[in-house]
């Protein structure tokens, strides 16, 4: 599990509103190539990992206004998350990533050894940060709510 925070220095509503324009994604997240939003809930990426092309599909599984975004993979690499924005006052908020992946190839694996996944992430959410305070407004929103389905035993 990988865990990784930055402040933002924007309204909760706006740093969340950015975080559901997922097609936005390319332009701050280091070798996604794209994502297309499919329905509210399902979305298709295509991402280069030290230059393998991957694609997958995900899901949300969990989604709440200005608060939490979470999703799993559904195909491809075995990977789920969870973003979680926290109102720090009125112009600041903090990003809080976990996420979860299993490993497929030798430069995943290699990756997940000397850190670099971890600082990849921490990297993105800093370009995240320069996107949304550089902009002053969100792209668009999706403000919809999606509740986790029940644990099943």
């Amino acid at each position: 599990m990988h865990a990784k925070s930055v402040d933002v220095a924007r309204p909760v509503d706006t740093v969340y509103n950015q975080w559901t324009q997922f097609a936005e994604f390319p332009r701050f997240m280091e070798g996604v190539e794209s994502v297309q939003q499919l329905t509210d809930t399902r979305t298709h990426w295509v991402v280069s990992v030290g230059g393998v092309r991957r694609e997958f599909d995900a899901v949300i599984t969990e989604q709440h206004p200005d608060e939490r975004v979470a999703w799993r993979s559904t195909t491809g690499p075995k990977h789920s998350g969870v973003v979680t924005v926290h109102r720090l006052d009125d112009e600041r908020t903090r990003v809080h990533l976990q996420w979860e992946f299993e490993p497929e190839g030798a430069v995943e694996k290699t990756g997940e050894a000397t850190g670099a996944i971890s600082t990849r992430l921490q990297d993105d959410l800093e370009r995240f940060k320069e996107f949304v305070e550089s902009r002053g407004q969100e792209t668009g929103q999706w403000r919809g709510d999606v509740s986790a389905p029940p644990q099943q035993h």
